[in-house]
């Protein structure tokens, strides 16, 4: 049986835990050649070595490090398949405790971030002869959590960004696809952080639009079906994995 991904280079930030890392993971089983990049350079290496990728240390919100990366990957030679923008963080404010400092921290990482990423990868790819681009967005991309409100709108802006990249591969003719994967509640260390420091009525809020804490394996699984040819003529979607939280929140 031949491997989805077999001989692909693929790119997966925030790749040194959580989701990322069951992403990589599953790349690497089906035959990608998986870069880990993490701000978290302990977690990276661990990573990196236990599942048989390798890694480059990078902190995604510096345009700085995604040029250094560029570079990277022009001296191994080998192109660019697959770029798995994932690395974020999480942060519970509703509109009012919301502050600009944290709004802007937050923008920098989980929107900017992916902008950088397509903005410095993207002509590598295409010159590859084309690939796949996945960004992790969230369902509260696509509805209102106000318990999240800085996350909500920046993966709102991520979703935006995989359409208007996609649409412009298209007319490009390039090769490239670029979707959004948007999951509810992920089972990562991220998410149970979050929730041991919410306030508990604001805890209580955020759950009822959780109906259960999807495994990041399944969403990894989605990310491989995206990242390999078998989605060759998926480009632009945004695919949820959120077991109906999206078109049917639980709290309505």
């Amino acid at each position: 049986m031949s491997l989805r991904v077999q001989n692909k280079l693929a790119v997966v930030t925030g790749g040194g835990r959580g989701v990322g890392r069951a992403i990589a993971e599953r790349l690497v089983a089906e035959g990608a050649k998986v870069i880990i990049t993490d701000i978290n350079a302990a977690a990276g290496k661990s990573t990196a070595t236990a599942i048989g990728a390798t890694f480059f240390r990078q902190d995604v919100s510096l345009q700085a490090d995604w040029l250094a990366l560029r570079q990277h990957l022009e001296k191994l030679d080998q192109g660019l398949d697959i770029l798995i923008n994932n690395a974020a963080i999480l942060r519970s404010a509703d509109p009012l405790t919301e502050t600009l400092a944290g709004w802007q921290a937050l923008m920098r990482v989980n929107a900017e971030s992916v902008f950088l990423g397509v903005n410095t990868l993207l002509a590598m790819m295409a010159a590859s002869g084309g690939g796949s681009i996945v960004n992790m967005s969230s369902s509260s991309a696509l509805m209102g959590m106000p318990q999240f409100t800085a996350y909500a709108a920046a993966k709102a802006a991520v979703r935006s960004l995989t359409m208007s990249t996609a649409v412009y591969c298209k007319q490009a003719g390039n090769g490239v696809r670029c979707n959004s994967v948007h999951p509810d509640g992920i089972n990562t260390d991220m998410v149970r952080e979050i929730a041991g420091v919410m306030q508990p009525l604001a805890r209580e809020a955020a759950m009822r639009s959780v109906p259960f804490l999807c495994e990041p394996q399944a969403v990894a699984n989605v990310l491989l079906f995206l990242a390999s040819d078998d989605s060759l003529h998926v480009n632009g979607a945004a695919i949820c994995v959120d077991n109906t939280a999206t078109i049917h929140p639980p709290y309505i």
